[in-house]
């Protein structure tokens, strides 16, 4: 059982994911927390930016896309990381972590009560009897995917190997599951498009904080921003911080 993405298992596509995110709010926020931790395991790690970033003695990335890791394992730093290819509702390492971190809206793949269940038993699995975990997801009532039209979403970067590109997206929302189907498309100079359909689920505060408590976790701060904002009615983010319950 693994979630497979071709926006991140496709080579032609995870090219883009440093050029369209790179380091971020997230990430830096993450790195912060992480200053005197001895061990780091990132669920989802992608391409390894925040990781091979990082101090910490044990640092581990764990992510189903063998073409993420691909890149993380060739970036500088990244030889001081252990990148595992893996499902994280499955993986067991048998090790436990001061901090365990899951960014760029990773949990949102997780598209069932059993799968975010699943990811949350991960975490509580290997999180050390003192240690810190923290994640996020977009709050649906923000309906951030109404940004994600065509004309809305329509953007250009410099890719520093493939030259100028122009990107945009598309959605369709299943109000029933709670998921968004959303396309990623990137046209490249010389006219080619490559493109990727994706699902991500949207989960509301009070069913997370269900989740949390059924996996034997506790939030002991719940952010709406990657900024340090306490979350509030109207936040874009929910993004809770904790340990062991």
């Amino acid at each position: 059982m693994s979630v497979r993405d071709p926006l991140y298992d496709d080579a032609g596509l995870a090219l883009f994911y440093d050029a369209e995110n790179g380091w971020a709010a997230d990430t830096a926020f993450c790195a912060r927390m992480a200053e005197g931790a001895r061990s780091v395991l990132d669920l989802g790690c992608g391409t390894g930016l925040l990781l091979a970033a990082l101090k910490a003695e044990r640092r581990v990335g764990v992510d189903p896309a063998a073409a993420m890791l691909e890149i993380a394992r060739a970036r500088p730093g990244g030889a001081g990381v252990r990148w595992v290819e893996g499902d994280a509702r499955e993986v067991r390492l048998g090790e436990a972590f001061d901090l365990i971190v899951m960014t760029g809206h990773a949990f949102q793949v997780f598209l069932t009560d059993d799968d975010q269940r699943a990811v949350l038993a991960t975490v509580a699995a290997h999180l050390a009897p003192e240690g810190r975990f923290i994640f996020d997801s977009r709050d649906p009532d923000a309906r951030e995917w109404e940004e994600w039209g065509p004309e809305e979403s329509f953007r250009r970067f410099d890719h520093p190997d493939l030259g100028p590109v122009e990107a945009w997206n598309d959605f369709a929302w299943d109000s029933a599951a709670g998921v968004v189907a959303y396309g990623t498309h990137y046209r490249l100079a010389e006219g080619s498009v490559r493109s990727a359909t994706s699902r991500i689920r949207f989960t509301g505060k009070a069913a997370l904080e269900a989740r949390l408590a059924e996996a034997g976790l506790r939030a002991d701060a719940w952010l709406g921003s990657w900024d340090g904002t306490p979350w509030a009615p109207g936040a874009r983010e929910i993004i809770p911080v904790g340990g062991l319950a």
